[in-house]
């Protein structure tokens, strides 16, 4: 393979490692809480369906995330899959987890900010918390699912780079 470059993860190599795992591209989401001082929102990739029986979700902050707390301490959460079209939503929650004012949002049934327009929206009761090196994984239990079938092309991010899904064309 031209340009491989092989090591052992260590702490050095955290930028190597880091440019490593980019290379699996994930789906973009919104994870958002109500808490105590009002609405708190973050993007995340980290996001994956773990069980369809009993209805399972995770995902896994930062533990150095200044919104980290809140999301630990939330009892429900709601994950908001992006459209390709809302790039700007995405990056304004990678920075700024508490100005809603922005965006047109409500709170869904069990109380957690749900932003409008997104392809899915999955309202959980957070079900276990685990400590996982520098993250916690947080294991959600689907309570409500809102699922927008127009058939939009959801928001990718890969290799540091935002873009969406084009579907290969398969010779004959």
């Amino acid at each position: 393979m031209s340009g491989a470059h092989s090591f052992e993860p260590t702490l050095d190599h955290t930028r190597a490692l880091r440019d490593a795992f980019g290379c699996f591209g994930t789906g973009v989401t919104i994870v958002c809480a109500q808490t105590p001082d009002g609405p708190v929102g973050m993007t995340a990739n980290s996001f994956s369906a773990i069980s369809l029986d009993p209805p399972l979700v995770l995902w896994a902050p930062s533990s150095s995330s200044k919104r980290h707390a809140a999301f630990v301490a939330a009892q429900h959460f709601c994950v908001h899959i992006l459209a390709a079209e809302q790039l700007k939503m995405a990056k304004h929650f990678a920075s700024n987890g508490t100005d809603f004012d922005t965006f047109d949002w409500h709170e869904g049934p069990f109380g957690a900010p749900t932003l409008k327009g997104c392809l899915t929206e999955f309202h959980c009761d957070t079900d276990a918390i685990h400590p996982a090196g520098d993250h916690s994984l947080i294991l959600g239990r689907v309570r409500h699912v809102v699922h927008d079938t127009s058939g939009g092309n959801g928001l990718l991010f890969d290799q540091g780079r935002f873009g969406q899904f084009t579907p290969a064309v398969m010779p004959d």
